[in-house]
């Protein structure tokens, strides 16, 4: 299951993933980054807890990956708290 979070002006839409279990038992949740092109979409995705970049795909800049670095890790517990919700709440 995946969750939006947030959605760019450029139109990048932001998911998350429900919590995950690794073969060790380690939680884990996956937060994709993805923007529509003419030939599919500029992708990165990112695990949490480590922060890996664990796909990336297209023509995002290494400024946008650094803004979307930054929005995971400062936002890491919200993701954790919302994945374990169900999602957010939205009106």
């Amino acid at each position: 299951m995946v969750y939006e979070f947030a959605k760019y002006p450029d139109e990048t839409l932001v998911v998350f993933s429900d919590i995950r279990k690794k073969d060790n038992g380690d939680e884990y949740i996956r937060v994709t980054f993805e923007r529509p092109t003419e030939n599919g979409f500029d992708t990165v995705v990112f695990e949490l807890p480590s922060y890996e970049i664990v796909e990336k795909d297209g023509n995002y800049s290494e400024a946008e990956i650094a803004e979307f670095r930054d929005t995971v890790e400062k936002g890491a517990h919200l993701f954790f708290k919302y994945a374990r919700e169900g999602g957010l709440k939205l009106a």
